[in-house]
């Protein structure tokens, strides 16, 4: 982002710490805040039904929430919510439409981002369909590992549920796949990445694209 768009949005920004399952977005309703990520991950979930999800989508300092303000509507398609304990710089949504029209580079800039988020979830759509479970998990862990300092991610085998689209023994096993690996250590509530190599292996190919594409598009994730 170039300096002066920096400037124009620094006095509107407020800084926050928001906690696990904290609902930044709700899907079908108005946005009404910005969220850009400093620290933490949220997980952005398409529902089906009340008991159908699975997370298509991961922001971390990398990005932001408001995709669709961006391309010019007001509503979300999907949740967004915290995955990981987050400190963000929030923007209230008429601020922030406002600033988007007032400068000529804002949004062609964050339309790049916005473009790489749809690659993300495209490449999560595919692997999900073609790919094994524990290929899946250590894409997903992965790329919680860009987003984080260290190696630890504190996550349930409940919410993995969630954010793989599977059912909680099928992600136990999964777990202990990559344990007996040596690739992580899974603890309550915990989980450990010892072998990053490892894990880009495991991933099977599904991890590396749409990280390159940020990469050429924004820049690096640090």
């Amino acid at each position: 982002m170039c300096p002066a768009d920096i400037a124009i949005l620094k006095p509107h920004l407020h800084r926050e710490f928001l906690g696990l399952r904290t609902q930044l977005e709700t899907a079908n309703a108005p946005i009404k805040t910005v969220y850009f990520f400093e620290s933490g991950i949220g997980s952005v979930v398409a529902k089906l039904r009340t008991d159908v999800d699975a997370e298509v989508g991961i922001i971390g300092l990398e990005g932001m929430t408001g995709s669709a303000l961006v391309m010019g509507d007001e509503r979300s398609m999907h949740d967004c919510y915290i995955q990981l304990d987050a400190e963000v710089l929030s923007i209230d949504v008429v601020s922030f439409t406002s600033l988007l029209s007032e400068s000529p580079t804002l949004r062609p800039f964050l339309l790049r981002y916005v473009h790489y988020f749809h690659l993300q979830a495209s490449f999560t759509g595919l692997i999900n369909a073609r790919l094994k479970l524990e290929n899946r998990l250590a894409r997903w862990l992965l790329m919680c590992g860009d987003r984080v300092d260290g190696d630890r991610l504190t996550i349930t085998h409940e919410f993995l549920s969630v954010m793989l689209g599977a059912r909680r023994p099928g992600v136990t096993v999964a777990l202990q796949t990559l344990e007996g690996r040596g690739l992580i250590r899974s603890n309550r509530g915990e989980v450990i990445i010892r072998d990053r190599a490892g894990l880009i292996k495991m991933a099977n190919g599904s991890y590396g694209r749409p990280e390159a594409e940020y990469a050429r598009l924004v820049g690096h994730i640090h």
